[in-house]
């Protein structure tokens, strides 16, 4: 199904008169926003992004005169579709993220609802408080979207739900009437409150009067309870003292009102934690387990079962985590924290635990975690489970639609126990993981919803199970909310009496319908394939692809492999996503470049969607810093999807003069090294940097790479063990001083140097400027000549290493994608970084390097992004701490934003920086003077010598004259 065009409506032309924000129409940017992470897809009328609240009141106002409904979306992160729908869309989270005031000694705080949780909780933990409601997404999640939804978190067992925790709404109405949604005390009559408000009040106390019989029989006693609307808090007759009209507003899913500005009410941070790890040979054992353990006091008990393990394990970012705090193959664990102000009293509470679980028959079955890194690592693997459970490849996946059930801890085992065998009469099977403490379990059956059969099945799954759910008392919503997937089953979970009741709070707030139609009441069936994100019609087209996507089942399955959890938009964890980092736009995303590759691989965008300069230009800020390929837990590899929408770009579109100049610099660079003086007058002579950025669009504002009038031709030497020494281009004919300080390293460490060019011809090349350029068949053409001429020493077994990591570790990545097989894969097991050899040398005993000490000296230490996504970091720490007396200090922080030619590039000089700034720049420039700078790839140390006029070196120059004053 072709996505429509809507630009140019008079809708469009009235936001852009009216708005300083940005709005958005076209049929790319529409689709980005069509998603959330449910199975649903829903095309919206067009986006907005208010830069205020008074552009937010505008679009609304104008949405209204228009007759187009309005959704307000915060990180676009929910699992049940309540944020798609066929609406204006207004993004808060760009720009209405203010922290408005924080009131400390009251514990209070008042936000606007593009507030990301985490950054609330770094700002506020200066004062010693958090915001202890804490979802697993919280790096992404706005408080908008969490106060909409009634997130949850691992921690409600000790701090409730958003319902609990929120203290009142500056919200806007449909009419377009703002009040403060709060407290209101039983016999109010405050004049100071807008009519529409104090009408709203008397109303909801009405019909709470009326139905608090019914409310009472029909709402479920668990605290996992998020279905419908809050009618239940409601005062109906004022004898308990007044409410909190707040309380309505929280988990109304954007239904009732626009909210401008919510009030928090904050927590103590606890002092100290401690978490058991508790292993059970079998998931029945670990749900009868469960009540005991909440008996203990603990602040959160969550399942891990055995499926996330195998996942978790898989994924080279948690493998060593899991690894440490697993122990063998359980079929199901449960992290059980204590926390509070007294270490000693949680320690106790800790060895209860131990003596618990060996009374229970598993005695020796707790890892404890008491080291607080030790702790956030393990969480961190836990907040990641819905995206650990969908990095399963193919077609089938764990689908969401009764994820988040919830019943009685005393229920709790014969509950899953009978949801098991209603999979396995489908023919499926289930993945659990989540809040145990209160009886909801996220669980997905494994399901292809592209078929109809398994559509079919998935509604008779949701029919037994929500029943069942029924039977137990229990809540059919018990943290993700209603949207698409529940809404339709609410009547029977609370009566045509209760649904009539929320009908009535809808039409009493929003009697035009204005806000979010679809969601709690009126609802569509929630297995509406045409709702769906794989519609009955939607097919991949067929395309030849330049790169291996076996592993996928194909390059669109690769792209339909976000699931569009958001992860991609922290804003302040490892190196993904830079230029989303750097600009805040969905475009600029790693999910919002594989939502627009899906569509454009299946047709939805139009036939030539894949080639289009719309696709180009989505694509252009992605700077192939390789961060996803690590950090995206389901393995969306943008880097890799970047080479092959370049390939088939290019197949339509010239090759500009830089793209030439950049691409082919490894072919010319042996020629132009004979001119060195003459290429390096540009540097010198302003008029030839302008010139230059005329022709070749390279920023004139930039100092180009200087050519050596030395480059490096190395001829084998040394003795001892042998070591292949490959030299990219920018080691040889740009800085060859690290290339000779390499080969000294290793022949005074004692190993005899292979330099492995050909015979005749050019040096080797691993064809990375070619690949960023989209010119596979060159790439394949040097990958080829690598093959050929390493071929010896691979078979011989000879480790092949490298100084510049983007060349290296093609190597690993790249080429087994442009020329799969058995003779790639060797070479591949053989590449290494040069501070890999080195670590893994001297662990075997056999890396024998006098080095003379630097006490009192420290070296900090920026890794590549292409060393962060391999993992090898830790390698480079170890080679510099051979040195005596050497501290060595590493930090946390995206890409230096240099990021090969982009940061060359006129268009994109100022982005460079901008991506620099958020973490490698002030880290290096407030180092101090006597400082060493480290950084192993060379386009780092070209941003850090050009933004703070610092020199960072290569660590193998730092082990060269260690090395040389150590003879």
């Amino acid at each position: 199904m072709l996505l429509d065009n809507l630009a140019g409506s008079r809708l469009e032309l009235r936001l852009r008169a009216h708005l300083q924000g940005e709005v958005l129409f076209d049929a790319f940017s529409r689709g980005r926003y069509a998603t959330d992470a449910s199975i649903y897809q829903i095309e919206p009328v067009g986006v907005v992004v208010p830069k205020s609240r008074e552009d937010a009141a505008a679009s609304i106002a104008i949405a209204r005169e228009e007759g187009v409904p309005v959704l307000p979306r915060g990180g676009g992160t929910s699992q049940c579709g309540q944020t798609v729908a066929r609406a204006l869309v207004i993004d808060c989270s760009k720009y209405l993220d203010r922290v408005i005031s924080v009131d400390v000694e009251g514990q209070r705080v008042r936000v606007e609802p593009g507030v990301v949780l985490d950054r609330l909780n770094r700002l506020l933990r200066k004062d010693k408080l958090f915001f202890p409601v804490d979802p697993s997404t919280a790096s992404r999640a706005t408080i908008g979207g969490m106060t909409a939804n009634n997130s949850c978190g691992s921690r409600s067992l000790r701090y409730g739900n958003m319902v609990h925790n929120v203290r009142g709404v500056d919200a806007l109405l449909a009419d377009g009437t703002t009040a403060w949604f709060g407290e209101v005390p039983g016999n109010f009559d405050d004049n100071a409150m807008p009519e529409r408000y104090r009408d709203l009040v008397r109303r909801m106390r009405a019909l709470h009067r009326r139905e608090a019989d019914e409310i009472e029989r029909r709402f479920p006693k668990v605290l996992r309870r998020v279905g419908g609307y809050n009618i239940d808090t409601i005062d109906g007759d004022g004898s308990h003292g007044g409410h909190n009209m707040a309380r309505l507003l929280v988990g109304s899913e954007g239904t009732l009102a626009f909210f401008n500005e919510i009030e928090l009410e904050l927590q103590p941070i606890p002092a100290h934690r401690v978490l058991g790890i508790c292993h059970f040979p079998s998931f029945y054992s670990a749900m009868a387990s469960t009540r005991r353990i909440v008996d203990l006091g603990p602040s959160a008990v969550e399942l891990v079962d055995r499926t996330m393990i195998e996942l978790s394990r898989e994924i080279p970012m948690f493998r060593a985590v899991v690894d440490r705090f697993v122990q063998g193959e359980p079929a199901a664990i449960l992290l059980t924290e204590f926390a509070g102000d007294d270490p000693p009293e949680n320690l106790r509470h800790l060895e209860a635990l131990v003596e618990l679980m060996a009374e229970l028959g598993f005695p020796g079955a707790v890892v404890e975690a008491v080291d607080p890194a030790f702790q956030q690592a393990i969480w961190e693997v836990r907040a990641q489970g819905l995206n650990i459970m969908m990095s399963m490849k193919g077609d089938g996946k764990p689908i969401s639609f009764l994820e988040d059930c919830a019943v009685r801890l005393e229920d709790l085992a014969d509950y899953t126990e009978r949801l098991t065998r209603i999979f396995e009469k489908h023919g499926t099977y289930g993945t659990w993981y989540a809040h145990a403490s209160v009886g909801c379990l996220h669980v997905r059956p494994v399901l292809n919803v592209k078929q109809e059969l398994e559509v079919k099945k998935m509604r008779a799954i949701a029919e037994e199970a929500f029943a069942m759910v029924r039977e137990y008392k229990g809540s059919h919503s018990g943290e993700h909310g209603d949207g698409l997937v529940r809404s339709e089953f609410h009547e029977a979970m609370f009566g045509r009496r209760m649904v009539s009741a929320f009908e009535e709070v809808k039409d009493t707030f929003d009697p035009d319908g204005l806000f979010n139609p679809g969601k709690i009441v009126r609802p569509s069936r929630m297995d509406n394939r045409g709702l769906f994100r794989f519609k009955p019609e939607y097919r991949q087209l067929p395309i030849d692809t330049a790169l291996d996507w076996s592993e996928w089942g194909g390059f669109a399955a690769a792209a339909e492999m976000c699931n569009n959890n958001g992860a991609c938009r922290a804003r302040d964890a490892a190196v993904m996503c830079p230029s989303y980092r750097a600009t805040r736009d969905e475009q600029h995303l790693t999910r919002g470049r594989a939502n627009t590759l899906r569509l454009a691989l299946s047709g939805q965008l139009g036939p030539e969607a894949l080639v289009s300069e719309n696709m180009r230009e989505t694509m252009a800020l992605c700077i192939s810093c390789k961060g996803c390929k690590r950090e995206c837990p389901t393995g969306v590899d943008m880097a890799r999807m970047k080479i092959e929408f370049l390939h088939h770009y290019r197949r339509h579109h010239r090759l500009s003069a830089r793209d030439r100049l950049i691409a082919y610099l490894p072919r010319y660079a042996p020629y132009a090294a004979h001119i060195a003086p003459i290429m390096n007058l540009r540097n010198r002579v302003p008029l030839l940097a302008g010139l230059g950025e005329w022709l070749f669009g390279l920023s004139a504002s930039r100092k180009l790479p200087q050519w050596s009038t030395r480059p490096y031709r190395g001829i084998s030497s040394g003795t001892g063990r042998e070591v292949v020494l490959l030299v990219d281009t920018f080691n040889r004919y740009f800085e060859p001083e690290n290339a000779r300080a390499a080969e000294r390293v290793l022949i005074r460490a004692g190993y005899r140097v292979v330099i492995a060019d050909p015979a005749n011809g050019r040096p080797l090349c691993c064809g990375r400027t070619f690949l960023a350029a989209g010119l596979v068949d060159e790439a394949r053409r040097e990958a080829r000549r690598m093959l050929s001429t390493l071929a010896p020493h691979v078979a011989a077994g000879t480790p092949i290493v490298g100084l510049e990591p983007s060349c290296l570790l093609t190597l690993r990545d790249e080429f087994p994608a442009i020329l799969p097989g058995e003779e790639t894969k060797a070479l591949a097991q053989r590449a290494k970084l040069f501070e890999e050899f080195v670590d893994s040398e001297h662990s075997a005993g056999r890396f024998q390097l006098p080095l003379a000490p630097m006490e009192g000296r420290t070296a900090l230490l920026h890794g590549h992004c292409h060393q962060k996504a391999f993992a090898t970091i830790g390698a480079a720490v170890k080679a510099l701490q051979l040195i005596p007396g050497l501290t060595v200090e590493t930090f946390d922080s995206t890409c230096c934003g240099m990021a090969g030619s982009f940061g060359y590039e006129a268009e994109h000089h100022e982005m460079s920086l901008k991506i620099g700034e958020l973490g490698v720049l002030p880290k290096m420039r407030g180092a101090p003077p006597e400082a060493l700078l480290a950084a192993n790839g060379t386009s780092c140390r070209h941003q850090i010598a050009d933004a703070i006029g610092r020199e960072a070196r290569h660590l193998v120059r730092m082990l060269d004259d260690a090395s040389a004053a150590g003879r």
